[in-house]
């Protein structure tokens, strides 16, 4: 008889990657079975995108209600209520007291393409900013705004035109001669000159920055230097989008990690942990700003389905209710309570950091700065083994962050937890 991983082997391309090859059979909130019934707990979350956790009943109740009435009528040809109410909730949630407009979409690519397309056309200028190890997306110009090379980049150029990186602190890693407020101010500095050395403030449509950067390692930067990006754009008049597609709905303790910074973006892209596995996204911004565009220029064929709208409404409900920015700390606060024990007792474990239940470390080598990619992987194979989904990110390939959905449980949690320090004793 065929396996599944042989016919996945046979029937799907070698470029999809798969960090676990058990099949997966059903779920419910942070742990999931596979084809055989044995339990993983949760510390991926389908990359973020499961804050509320999976098949919850709520979210369940109101696909099933929605796919009874239609699918998909398409946003474009006639409008549902499902998009409008998504459309008003998110216009009231996000930061910032002025007019704004919704745009559904269907991933974050797509989301982050579209501000660009909005910005473009709102401000009249082309040059888009972003930062290095940033990350936007697998499309062509999303690639060109992400800042690692592999896998994301390698053999897929040439890349849209007018993408320029500028640099983006990062604590862990500073020179150690130099002190924390010394460090940022350098890279204040740095990113002043960025305006001088490679585009011109005037020509920049967007600056497009991740509050806390989350393929690039979960890398939060000191709250001066965005305050000190969000003033240069305004002083600019460029249009600061804020990536929030990772960030957003709990996973900070806040419905958005803009929140902790002050900041209030033009533009926001939101996704992932939007319709608890459904596929949308969404730019959310200025009325005025996304009121640029004609009608037909902004959409798609499958945008703002109908069954994820629903779904969308649901996890907005559920994070209110259910009190998700308040779990989100309490959840980042167990994680830190232990790898902070695992930093005074394994010499590889370093670089704890957290927003909320936004959480990661490194693994580095005996230096204890030295990134340590082969222990990461090691590790990250053996967890998956014993029960536990496990990602890594950065630049280096050896952050290891955790994005367990948000609900997830005291005893949950505590089994995750002691199955990675069974694996990190074995390293």
């Amino acid at each position: 008889m065929t396996t599944w991983q042989e016919k996945r082997d046979r029937y799907i391309p070698k470029g999809v990657g798969n960090g676990n090859r058990a099949t997966a059979s059903h779920g419910k909130g942070a742990t999931l079975y596979d084809d055989g019934g044995n339990p993983y707990i949760d510390f991926a979350g389908a990359i973020g995108v499961m804050n509320v956790g999976h098949s919850h009943p709520k979210v369940v109740e109101a696909a099933k209600e929605q796919i009874e009435k239609v699918t998909h009528p398409g946003f474009n040809v006639i409008m549902y209520d499902g998009y409008i109410e998504l459309a008003e909730r998110l216009s009231k949630i996000t930061p910032g007291d002025f007019d704004k407009k919704t745009l559904l979409l269907n991933s974050g690519a797509e989301a982050v393409e579209n501000a660009v397309k909005i910005a473009r056309k709102s401000t009249g200028r082309q040059a888009v900013v972003t930062f290095s190890r940033g990350f936007h997306g697998r499309t062509n110009m999303t690639m060109a705004m992400t800042g690692k090379v592999k896998p994301y980049k390698f053999g897929f150029g040439p890349f849209a035109p007018e993408v320029y990186h500028a640099p983006y602190p990062y604590m862990f890693r500073k020179p150690e001669e130099q002190s924390d407020d010394t460090y940022v101010q350098s890279v204040i500095d740095d990113f002043d000159l960025f305006f001088k050395t490679e585009v011109a403030p005037e020509e920049v449509a967007c600056v497009v920055m991740e509050p806390v950067q989350g393929e690039g390692g979960f890398i939060i930067p000191p709250k001066a230097f965005v305050e000190h990006v969000a003033k240069r754009c305004q002083e600019h008049g460029i249009l600061l989008v804020a990536d929030e597609i990772q960030t957003g709905f709990a996973r900070t303790g806040a419905w958005f990690a803009s929140e902790h910074f002050g900041i209030t973006p033009d533009l926001m892209t939101l996704s992932k942990s939007l319709a608890a596995g459904f596929p949308l996204s969404a730019v959310v911004g200025k009325a005025d700003v996304m009121d640029a565009a004609n009608p037909g220029e902004l959409g798609g064929t499958f945008t703002g389905n109908a069954v994820a709208c629903q779904a969308a409404l649901a996890v907005l409900d559920i994070i209110e209710e259910e009190n998700l920015n308040e779990r989100a700390e309490v959840v980042g606060r167990q994680f830190e309570d232990k790898v902070r024990t695992w930093e005074e007792t394994f010499p590889f474990v370093r670089g704890f950091r957290r927003l909320g239940a936004m959480a990661a470390f490194e693994i580095v080598k005996g230096d204890g700065k030295t990134p340590d990619a082969e222990k990461t992987a090691a590790i990250l194979k053996a967890a998956n083994a014993s029960g536990l989904l496990l990602l890594s990110s950065g630049l280096y390939s050896n952050v290891i962050r955790f994005l367990a959905p948000v609900v997830i449980t005291d005893k949950e949690l505590d089994k995750g937890l002691e199955i990675l320090e069974d694996v990190l004793k074995q390293q």
